[in-house]
This record gives structure tokens, sequence and C-alpha cells, in this order.
């Protein structure tokens, strides 16, 4: 396998919806998209992990990131859980760790 597929196995596109797999860090200092770690994307959040707000924080940080509404971001699984799917409708803005 060629270290570019190695690399985008953190996430994958059906049609215009971007599939992401996450690696979530709550309480962090600041709200960041990290780095790749396996075939997640770190992604670290200032809320505490406390009834799925660290989740639901995490979606609007996404959103305003990936210039879509909250709205756009399904968590697929894991909103009581620092792993996590998501799926992006049609983002306009991808971060350098993504391809289009």
């Amino acid at each position: 396998m060629k270290a570019k597929n190695l690399a985008q196995m953190f996430y994958q596109w059906e049609g215009d919806v971007l599939v992401l797999n996450v690696l979530g860090t709550p309480s962090a200092k600041r709200d960041a998209i990290g780095k790749v770690k396996g075939n997640q994307l770190k992604i670290s959040v200032t809320e505490a992990p406390v009834a799925g707000r660290a989740t639901d924080h995490m979606v609007r940080f996404l959103a305003k990131e990936f210039g879509i509404s909250p709205s756009d971001i399904e968590v697929v699984y894991g909103r009581m859980n620092v792993n996590k799917q998501l799926r992006l409708k049609n983002p306009t803005h991808l971060p350098s760790v993504i391809e289009r």
C-alpha cells in the first residue's frame, strides 16, 4: 500500500459527503484539528466530556472549520466516546490533511 493511501485511511468521500474518523480530545487548552494518528484525525476541543457536550462542541467547531452548518454534520457513532465517525455534507473548506 502506498504511503499516501495509508495517510488517507482516516477519511473517505461518498459523493459530496466526507466521512471522517476522529480521535477526540476533550478538555484541551484550545480547539484544534491535529495530526493523523493511525486511521483517525486528532481533534481537540475545550469542552469537558460531560453528557456529550464535548462532541456537540466539536460539531460546532468543525462546522466553522469546514464552512458548513452544524446541521450538515452527522455523528454516525461515538457521541459519548473519543472514537467517532462523522459525516460532513458538502464541506467548502478542507484542512491540508484532506484532499478532495
